[in-house]
């Protein structure tokens, strides 16, 4: 397996990750929780934008 295609396999799961922590953020009746939760998956999902950005050659961040 390459180095890209790692990267790919680890931003797709963070991906992943971001989405089942919004699915679990809409669940919540608690506010704090829910906050918690979405902040977590933004945080996951900008990782694996970077990720993949690293994995596909590009070497500037998305601005």
């Amino acid at each position: 397996m390459s180095v890209a295609d790692e990267s790919r396999g680890r931003a797709r799961q963070m991906r992943e990750k971001a989405q089942q922590m919004n699915e679990a953020a809409e669940r919540t009746t608690d506010p704090e929780e829910r906050q918690r939760l979405q902040e977590r998956a933004r945080r996951l999902q900008e990782q694996s934008e970077q990720q993949s950005s690293m994995g596909g050659g590009d070497i500037y961040p998305p601005e």
